[in-house]
């Protein structure tokens, strides 16, 4: 407990999903936690339930005056940032097979997957640093995934947006070590984790849990993660226990990633 006390700590897309758990374990671990989202309502009854150590702001991650109001904010009521969690994120129609494939994929689909899942990084790192260098310290942790690591032929926008913050935090990590500024800066790798995303996906027909029990048994671990697993490891990021770690990516999939036939063989 209290690995975080006395940190201020801002999460977007801290409404649903794997920013909640994320604002519920900085809560817990003695942050001040802003709850970011474009979410009113869901975001205010998060900011209710945590209480006192937790506020809402909206924030349209994709709008760079937003960035700059959510910053002044900070700085005029803490004087401080100590933590951004960059989590905001969509991953687009991709029940649709053509909607995101290289050869299809619409400019505007393209562009707004882009815009809301990098360029919403890009400006809160900006932001970020532009607060966090006053008070010499800082951990920046952008949520990538494992799409941001291999090929998604059916999801190559989504896939693109995140291998570029997979790049980016490490050009973030190595001009604010250059700087000096004691702002690091590292990415988050999840897959598999259950979410509102992934039951969308599976739907809720009677080939679920089939579905299920076929993509889980593909998984070294043997079952899919919750978003508890990926908020324990923004926690480790987001604390002094990683002070020496910058510019690294965690990946968070039960195996997937360590190799194809890696999947567990029962007797």
């Amino acid at each position: 407990m209290d690995r975080l006390k006395g940190k201020i700590a801002l999460i977007t897309g801290a409404a649903n999903g794997i920013g909640q758990a994320i604002a519920r374990i900085f809560a817990r671990e003695g942050a001040i936690v802003i709850i970011a989202d474009v979410d009113d309502k869901q975001g205010e009854l998060l900011a209710d339930e945590l209480g006192d150590n937790a506020t809402f702001s909206h924030l349209d991650v994709a709008n760079e005056q937003e960035w700059q109001e959510a910053m002044s904010m900070l700085e005029d009521k803490y004087h401080q940032l100590d933590v951004l969690v960059n989590n905001a994120g969509i991953i687009g129609d991709i029940n649709n097979d053509s909607s995101q494939d290289p050869e299809n994929c619409p400019l505007e689909v393209w562009q707004k997957i882009h815009a809301i899942n990098m360029d919403s990084v890009f400006l809160g790192c900006k932001h970020a640093i532009a607060l966090m260098k006053k008070n010499s310290c800082g951990s920046i942790i952008n949520m990538s995934s494992r799409s941001g690591i291999v090929g998604v032929p059916h999801a190559a926008a989504y896939a693109s947006s995140k291998a570029s913050i997979r790049n980016h935090t490490k050009s973030v990590a190595l001009y604010c070590a250059q700087q000096e500024y004691n702002i690091r800066c590292n990415s988050l790798h999840p897959a598999a984790i259950m979410t509102d995303i992934w039951n969308q996906m599976l739907g809720d027909n009677e080939q679920r849990e089939e579905t299920l029990q076929r993509i889980a048994s593909s998984i070294p671990l043997g079952h899919f993660g919750v978003p508890e697993d990926v908020a324990l490891a923004a926690l480790y990021l987001a604390s002094d226990d990683s002070a020496y770690i910058t510019g690294a990516e965690l990946v968070i999939d039960g195996g997937i990633l360590a190799g194809s036939a890696a999947s567990v063989q029962k007797n």
